[in-house]
């Protein structure tokens, strides 16, 4: 655009528009035909500049202007099963051991295609990244001296986890009897002081129950609660074995 001063005409010129305000705010196209300014003096310098028009270019869908088409070309193709089950496992498996059952389960709630995380879970499991058989063995050796759980408990714990029966049973007979029972004392032990001032059958059942939930044979747990009883000066002759 450019602009022509001589006295008191001022003009503006673009391409196809002049604004000529020396002859009565008559605004001229191109072509000649004469567009009315109704009265007002439209190529004056003060109301020229704000009624200059500007044309803008819209962008159209022939020239590569419609955003939504260049996004859906700019979107990532959608990754492989393979890959997808693959970081989901890493994922899972950062800083928390899990079983393939775990894994499975999460793959499928995921929709994770079966081939696609069957191929995964084998591959997971050769390298070492799935262990069953060490989880089971660190289930047991933690569950066991942190909450005192008893072998009964704790393969009841593996199975929900899915391991196999024969890996649980395998974990497991790392706790012996005498190690379940000595568990047991020092559960009973800990427990005791909150039980006094009960009557002594109340308390019987309070402290068996305790062992029970946590997994301890019956017999096993009535025997030692009598022992602690017991060794408090509690009378535990006429004691019923009927149960609890």
């Amino acid at each position: 655009m450019t602009r022509r001063t001589d006295w008191a005409v001022t003009t503006y010129e673009t391409d196809s528009f002049a604004v000529d305000a020396g002859d009565g705010g008559e605004a001229r196209h191109g072509d000649g035909e004469a567009l009315r300014s109704g009265g007002r003096g439209r190529g004056t310098t003060g109301g020229g500049r704000g009624r200059r028009r500007r044309e803008r270019a819209e962008p159209s869908a022939e020239d590569g202007g419609a955003t939504s088409s260049s996004r859906a070309e700019e979107a990532e193709p959608p990754r492989d099963p393979v890959e997808q089950a693959r970081a989901i496992c890493l994922r899972l498996l950062t800083g928390t051991p899990r079983t393939r059952r775990q894994l499975a389960d999460a793959l499928r709630k995921r929709e994770i295609p079966d081939e696609a995380a069957e191929e995964v879970l084998s591959r997971f499991e050769e390298v070492g990244l799935i262990n069953d058989s060490a989880f089971a063995d660190a289930w047991v050796e933690s569950r066991h001296h942190g909450r005192g759980l008893a072998r009964r408990a704790l393969a009841r714990e593996l199975r929900t986890k899915g391991v196999d029966a024969t890996l649980i049973d395998a974990a497991v007979s790392r706790l012996d009897s005498e190690q379940e029972e000595e568990t047991a004392r020092e559960l009973v032990d800990r427990k005791l002081r909150t039980t006094r001032g009960l009557d002594r059958d109340k308390r019987l059942r309070r402290l068996a129950g305790m062992l029970a939930r946590k997994g301890y044979p019956e017999g096993m747990a009535l025997r030692v609660v009598r022992q602690a009883l017991e060794e408090e000066g509690e009378d535990t002759e006429f004691l019923g074995e009927e149960g609890f």
